[in-house]
């Protein structure tokens, strides 16, 4: 099983219904719905479907941004990961397109 330092990693197709599939999901308690589903997506994807679910992420007007309950963005969080650099680069390709 995947954890937070370890993204789940698979062979699996992810064509774009699925990693739009994502965007739908529904945060428990109180936790912004951004911060959830990029949570979500980030354990869940490869680094480069991730890059391809920012792009549909942002284009449905949702907040890159967003804060967990302790004030922390996705990106604080992934950037003190080991294998989070292509994670962040999926970001930063996002930013200069």
């Amino acid at each position: 099983m995947a954890g937070p330092t370890q993204p789940q990693v698979t062979d699996e197709v992810w064509n774009d219904k699925r990693v739009k599939s994502f965007l739908a999901m529904e945060p428990h308690g109180d936790e912004s719905a951004d911060y959830h589903v990029l949570l979500k997506a980030y354990r869940g994807m490869r680094a480069e479907d991730f890059g391809r679910f920012l792009a549909f992420f942002v284009e449905s007007g949702r907040d890159l941004d967003a804060k967990d309950s302790s004030g922390r963005t996705i990106w604080q969080i992934i950037g003190t990961h080991r294998h989070g650099a292509a994670f962040m680069e999926a970001r930063n390709n996002l930013e200069t397109t």
